[in-house]
């Protein structure tokens, strides 16, 4: 039976904040500060444990090599480069699996499998690095090929930053969808890390209906006010868009289009005037996860900043009150990754399969989720500062974590 599974990163040993994310401002903010990696880690962990306590289906993907060995021969790193180019080599970005991949469930597929393309990631050289040893986790976890295929990278010339543009609305999440691809334009104050051609291949690829797939352009005012993917703006779940006012260059149309493809979709939008772009980046507010519980009402997990923001959490308020499609907030507290720039969205992969066709290595369950809290509470690092990257004692600090995460998860395949 087909059922959404969500795939939260592990926040790997390496969690820093070097503030390489430009256009992120988040992450910017937090530039050169200490940050808590066995914190951050057991932060997203509980996150886990909480949906998986709601009764919804949980997987993960454990962190990439770090520091990246292949990249560092790729810059020739020899400690005269850059420190910005040395530290992006400890980058530990890869735990945002929303941009992992795009994923398009067989429903919507010309050959009934579900297909998942890495993205590239190209726009910053910190994450560029990740998508071949995500794909290499991700053929693992999705090996059968009756039910999958997983796609290498676009070419670069085309940036692709995964599911963070990519929003999938249906009747129900084993039902054929309506895939919305969000691009960026370029030429803005930040970068529009979203090609409309890198969205249009990926969409050839899976072999999506062409009368079931749109292609939308972010509003550039969005991108310049912080929100560096649509994922800050707007989240979709089932029948169901959440998104801000500001959140697409052309929104009539956009909703109508989606009326059009999905007669049953129900549009929750927020008003500027209630919560701004600057407050929606602020508090994360559309960065969570709209959810369908178990008895089928609608949940959004949010950041303890959204439900703690005194506009956000007054409109969050305002919307319960009004009976519409989500029924319940959820607020989690994953502070550690929002000072770096991502929310309880930004940790997690959408993928709507059979669970029983997934490699069970990758799921998690109440065991093993203990088994993983030990490993990182007793080998992650506490503590890191940017000028700590580098250090002998830090590297071999964090190998040896990584190390025996995996060994504990039988993927050593994965050193």
């Amino acid at each position: 039976m087909l059922n959404e599974i969500n795939f939260d990163g592990i926040i790997g040993p390496s969690h820093n904040y070097a503030g390489l994310s430009l256009g992120n401002l988040a992450s910017a903010g937090h530039a050169g500060e200490t940050s808590y990696p066995r914190a951050a880690a057991l932060q997203g962990l509980a996150k886990m444990r909480h949906n998986l306590a709601l009764g919804l289906n949980q997987g993960f993907f454990v962190p990439l090599p770090r520091p990246n060995p292949v990249f560092l021969h790729a810059i020739a790193a020899d400690g005269r480069e850059d420190p910005r180019l040395h530290a992006a080599a400890w980058s530990a970005s890869s735990m945002w699996t929303a941009n992992a991949a795009t994923v398009s469930p067989a429903p919507d597929t010309t050959d009934g499998r579900c297909h998942l393309t890495a993205a590239n990631l190209v726009t910053m050289p910190h994450r560029a690095q990740e998508w071949p040893d995500t794909a290499r986790q991700l053929r693992i976890a999705f090996a059968d090929p009756a039910h999958f295929a997983v796609h290498d990278a676009v070419p670069p010339s085309f940036g692709d930053e995964g599911a963070a543009n990519h929003m999938r609305m249906c009747a129900i999440h084993g039902a054929a969808g309506l895939e919305i691809f969000v691009y960026g334009t370029p030429g803005g104050a930040f970068p529009a890390r979203q090609n409309e051609q890198a969205s249009r291949l990926v969409a050839r690829r899976h072999g999506l209906d062409p009368a079931r797939t749109l292609f939308v352009e972010q509003n550039p005012a969005a991108i310049a006010a912080g929100a560096f993917h649509n994922d800050v703006v707007a989240v979709a779940n089932e029948r169901v868009l959440f998104a801000h006012e500001q959140a697409f260059a052309d929104p009539a149309a956009t909703y109508a289009a989606i009326r059009a493809a999905l007669p049953e979709a129900e549009i929750v939008i927020v008003p500027a005037e209630a919560v701004s772009l600057e407050d929606a980046r602020a508090s994360y507010l559309f960065n969570a996860q709209l959810v369908t519980l178990p008895g089928g009402e609608m949940a959004l997990v949010v950041p303890t900043e959204a439900a703690q923001h005194p506009r956000v959490g007054s409109w969050l308020e305002g919307m319960l009150a009004s009976n519409g499609p989500i029924r319940r907030v959820l607020p989690v507290d994953v502070r550690q990754s929002m000072a770096n720039g991502g929310g309880p969205a930004c940790l997690r992969l959408r993928v709507v399969a059979d669970p029983a066709t997934v490699d069970p290595r990758f799921l998690l369950n109440a065991a093993k989720a203990g088994r993983i809290e030990r490993v990182i509470a007793s080998l992650w690092p506490e503590s890191i500062q940017p000028r700590d990257l580098g250090s002998a004692d830090l590297m071999s600090c964090v190998i040896s974590a990584r190390t025996a995460l995996l060994q504990e998860l039988e993927l050593l395949e994965l050193v």
